[in-house]
């Protein structure tokens, strides 16, 4: 094999769009063609696990010039230089190419790796493999390029299903979180969307820990700490936030490639929606559905998640409201204290709001005023207790949600309403659903069957026990028609409505069920 020249006709060239699709070479010495040669790793065994892009035959001591990184050089050295400056000259410039190893079989010019090649190639991790016994080169050029094309023919099919998947996602309108959660089972890896201040808007996770990824997410987002992975979601010119992945295994599309497609489909979705402002919006409205529905194992975690998002916890005074008739974020953040951050969650008509102020600061009286501004005339501001860990927090925004759903307007407080405070403090315990069940089963049935508001003008009364007239006024009706409707109640419940332990029971379901 000592005549193996290396004219244009007879180089090896990598074809278009091979450039990602590759094997390390200790893949390579696995195979049959290269094990007849009796392979040894002489020198650079640290670089084994170095990518190969393609192979190429060459003796051409000027073959480096040729090359861009990544090949596997196959050769004799019968053309190789004689003295150990020129054979270390010639290490150093495949070295500097990136060049993925050298094969030198030996026999034709060497009868051993030379040391000053050895040298360079421990020095510069680049892997030296001598071949004891003759090989065909195109044998192992075959059977590399063959596994190289395989791959890069899987990988074109794999990017086609990720490309379709991502298309139909952006084309059926699929939420955000739908999406980043597809991108997050696709690479198997935790995907996170964050928006231009690396605030987290929608996180998925596979199989890590929430908590610890999350923690210091802003610093580390900027820095692109831990081999994160980041493309940019933006289209015409307007750039919205950034998709990022944490380590995780090979896809056979390629990482980025999964991850590009994701943020396409993303962008498509913000052109839809209107941009930020939305994601904003829906990330909060998300976050705080997810905290209220208990969906979290630990608090720890949820704090780092609320951190990550741009929402401070630690050090802070954080306070449960809702907002019965007003739903606007920004308003409502505007009307608390400088420095609040808010969490909004809007369902029927009620914006069930998760504030957190600075040290010292809290909801006072100009404060809510200003919300109930934001409320309108006819709605309600509920003002949960102050908290200083997550739990409390949760408990505080249940409660200002039961509050508000109550009859009546204006300005409500938890410290004024302890029966309410309470239902927020017991909300989704079984017995408390079973009482209110219990107690309002024929009421709803009755409601139900003949489309009536005898529930709506129980809920006005218990507002307005000693009042009744305030209660038909709440209720809009007349005090004759508001009385019969007190009647028909009793009848259908079987029950004195003026005996106090029953309004209290009764209270106590209609807050339940509107906890």
């Amino acid at each position: 094999m000592s005549d193996r020249p290396d004219s244009p006709s007879r180089r090896t060239l990598r074809p278009e769009g091979a450039a990602g699709v590759t094997q390390s070479v200790r893949e390579v010495l696995a195979l049959d063609a290269v094990r007849a040669g009796l392979p040894e790793v002489v020198a650079g065994r640290d670089g084994l696990d170095a990518p190969v892009r393609w192979v190429h035959a060459s003796d051409n001591p000027d073959v480096p010039r040729l090359l861009a990184g990544g090949e596997l050089v196959l050769t004799t050295g019968s053309a190789w230089p004689e003295s150990d400056d020129a054979l270390t000259l010639l290490a150093e410039r495949f070295a500097a190419v990136g060049v993925a190893g050298i094969v030198l079989e030996l026999g034709t010019r060497f009868e051993r790796v030379p040391d000053a090649v050895a040298r360079v190639a421990d020095a510069r991790g680049v892997p030296v493999v001598a071949l004891h016994r003759e090989v065909r080169f195109v044998a192992v050029t075959e059977a590399v390029h063959a596994r190289i094309i395989a791959a890069q023919t899987r990988a074109l099919a794999a990017r086609d299903e990720v490309r379709e998947r991502f298309t139909a996602l952006a084309l059926r309108g699929a939420p955000t979180d739908h999406v980043v959660r597809q991108a997050s089972q696709t690479l198997g890896c935790g995907v996170v969307l964050e928006n231009l201040a690396h605030e987290v808007v929608v996180a998925a996770f596979a199989d890590i820990a929430e908590e610890e990824t999350l923690a210091g997410w802003m610093e580390r987002s900027r820095l692109g700490a831990d081999g994160m992975l980041i493309v940019p979601v933006e289209a015409r010119g307007s750039r919205w936030g950034r998709l990022v992945a944490l380590p995780g295994p090979d896809h056979p599309a390629g990482r980025r490639s999964v991850l590009e497609q994701a943020a396409i489909a993303l962008a498509i979705g913000r052109l839809a929606e209107g941009g930020t402002a939305e994601w904003d919006r829906m990330g909060s409205a998300r976050l705080l559905d997810t905290l209220l529905e208990g969906r979290f194992a630990h608090a720890s975690a949820v704090t780092a998640r609320l951190e990550a998002a741009g929402f401070p916890v630690r050090g802070r005074v954080l306070v449960g409201l809702a907002l019965r008739g007003g739903a606007d974020t920004s308003a409502i953040a505007a009307a608390l204290p400088p420095g609040a951050r808010v969490l909004a969650s809007v369902r029927d008509d009620v914006a069930a709001v998760l504030a957190s102020l600075p040290e010292g600061a809290r909801v006072d009286d100009d404060a809510a005023r200003r919300l109930g501004a934001v409320a309108g005339s006819h709605g309600t501001v509920a003002v949960g207790h102050d908290a200083y860990d997550v739990d409390a927090a949760l408990a505080s925004v249940r409660e200002a949600v039961a509050l508000a759903a109550g009859a009546g307007t204006g300005v409500r407080r938890a410290e004024a309403r302890p029966l309410a405070r309470l239902i927020g403090e017991l909300s989704g315990d079984h017995r408390l659903l079973a009482h209110g069940e219990r107690m309002l089963a024929p009421l709803l049935a009755h409601d139900l069957r003949r489309g009536g508001d005898l529930l709506d003008v129980l809920e006005a009364m218990l507002a307005h026990p000693g009042n009744r007239t305030a209660a038909a006024a709440a209720s809009h009706l007349s005090r004759s028609v508001f009385y019969q409707r007190l009647d028909v109640i009793e009848d259908v419940l079987g029950l004195d409505l003026d005996d106090g332990e029953t309004q209290t029971a009764l209270h106590l379901a209609v807050l339940s069920r509107r906890r």
